[in-house]
């Protein structure tokens, strides 16, 4: 009689749940451990302070969770999320102007972490192939550098130490992952890392939507321009459930937003342009400032070491983690457990076959570090190493691709399809895209946000007879 096949997921974030309910497809029992206790409900989980800021779920992570999970973006919605159209309901402002609103190529799911996480956790634990375990803490790998065969977990209320025996393992435990010691602990040997910092820093604030404000708000977001000598400094709100405003500020290094209410405002209106700042000015503020300075990109090359051991995968953020100005790392998290779905049906549990998928998931991190990394480094004072003369000619095509995105339906539709993580970086430089983008723009660009007369009433000072 066969042995009933168990896996272990280390990490109980989106990363983690959407591991697990890959695994539950292959495994006849999945056991989920993390450290905090996980609420019953959309509410704050310790240990990831970066959840307060703004988060996106773009069309390409939003899909592959919807093919783990079906109806998932029905639950989102019915929750109190909105599924936007990009570029319909997105107002951006980028280095190379403000985007043109039009058709809908794409889409963003928009609500705050907590209920994000939450929709997913609901349905992922109601799966009766996956159990989470009590609150422990993973402190080693169990087996040899051929094979990994388990966890040791240290339990968090009595801090006793137990082996919890696996045939897969897969570590989803984020920034602070210590997967690296643990494969030189076996024997093995630790990934490479790269890091780029540009000293970004988070400042966030909920707000209660205005009075009046219509229930199709969009996203509005200006952006940093990369291509100035100067920090970079972005405003972004995002409409979440409940009609609030989740606003968030940042700055890299020497441009830093405040961490006080009192200048919360006038720094949202002294970014390249104050749409953000006027609007929330008619605002109740509904939060304190919550602030993080936990941003740098950061790789780990897993999937370069000579030797892995079967029955062990990374992904999530102990891969790879990006600035989350570009809202990126949720939806390769949800690409990479995918892999992990994919990789299994194909590969079983063969000798092998976990070094197949973790070099699958290094690949859904490949457009997202290349995006973020490109332009992060460009800021003064980043911390990383100067971009090549390649990756110098490619940023320049891509800038003008993105002027182009506004006018051009084939330069658009590769642009948000990549930043969407719909479509492969290779489209970027498509036969269309490519002419498109040599051609250019036929229209100068909008002088300001593309929002109607009725929405930008919001943005004016209110007078005292309101």
């Amino acid at each position: 009689m066969r042995t009933p096949a168990h896996a272990v997921v280390l990490g109980g974030g989106l990363a983690g749940t959407l591991a697990a309910v890959a695994l539950s497809s292959h495994m006849d029992k999945v056991t989920i451990v993390e450290r905090h206790h996980l609420p019953d409900g959309p509410g704050t989980r310790r240990g990831v302070p970066q959840a307060r800021h703004a988060h996106l779920m773009w069309s390409g992570g939003a899909r592959a969770i919807e093919s783990l999970l079906p109806g998932t973006i029905r639950r989102w919605i019915a929750a109190g999320g909105r599924q936007i159209g990009v570029p319909s309901g997105l107002v951006s402002l980028t280095a190379q102007g403000w985007l043109r609103r039009g058709p809908r190529m794409q889409f963003i799911i928009i609500c705050s972490r907590d209920l994000l996480d939450w929709v997913v956790r609901k349905e992922v634990l109601a799966n009766d192939r996956i159990t989470l375990a009590p609150p422990g803490r993973a402190v080693a790998l169990l087996g040899s550098p051929a094979r990994v065969t388990g966890v040791r977990v240290c339990d968090e209320v009595s801090g006793q130490e137990a082996e919890l025996q696996a045939d897969f393992v897969v570590d989803a435990t984020g920034r602070s992952s210590q997967a690296g010691q643990w494969l030189v602990n076996l024997g093995l040997t630790a990934p490479a890392e790269k890091t780029v910092d540009s000293g970004l820093t988070y400042a966030t604030r909920i707000f209660h939507a205005p009075k009046g404000t219509p229930a199709d708000f969009p996203l509005i977001n200006v952006q940093a321009d990369h291509l100035a000598a100067r920090p970079g400094q972005t405003a972004t709100l995002i409409p979440i459930e409940n009609r609030r405003w989740l606003v968030t500020l940042s700055g890299t290094r020497g441009g830093e937003p405040p961490t006080d209410a009192s200048h919360f405002v006038d720094f949202a209106r002294g970014v390249r342009h104050p749409i953000v700042g006027d609007l929330i000015v008619r605002a109740h503020p509904d939060s304190p400032v919550y602030s993080t300075h936990s941003t740098a990109n950061r790789r780990r090359y897993f999937e370069r070491l000579q030797h892995w051991p079967d029955g062990f995968v990374v992904l999530g953020d102990a891969v790879a983690t990006y600035n989350p100005i570009y809202g990126h790392g949720m939806s390769v998290a949800a690409r990479s457990a995918v892999a992990l779905h994919h990789g299994l049906a194909r590969h079983g549990m063969h000798t092998g076959a976990a070094r197949r998928i973790q070099r699958a998931i290094a690949g859904t991190a490949e457009g997202a570090w290349s995006t973020a990394t490109s332009q992060d480094v460009l800021y003064p004072q980043a911390i990383g190493a100067p971009p090549t003369m390649a990756t110098r000619l490619l940023q320049r095509y891509v800038d003008r691709l993105v002027k182009t995105a506004s006018d051009r339906p084939a330069a658009a539709a590769a642009f948000y399809g990549v930043f969407a993580l719909s479509k492969p970086m290779a489209q970027l430089v498509s036969p269309k895209a490519a002419l498109a983008t040599l051609l250019g723009p036929t229209r100068p660009a909008l002088s300001a946000p593309p929002l109607s007369d009725e929405l930008l009433f919001f943005a004016r000072p209110s007078s005292s007879s309101e």
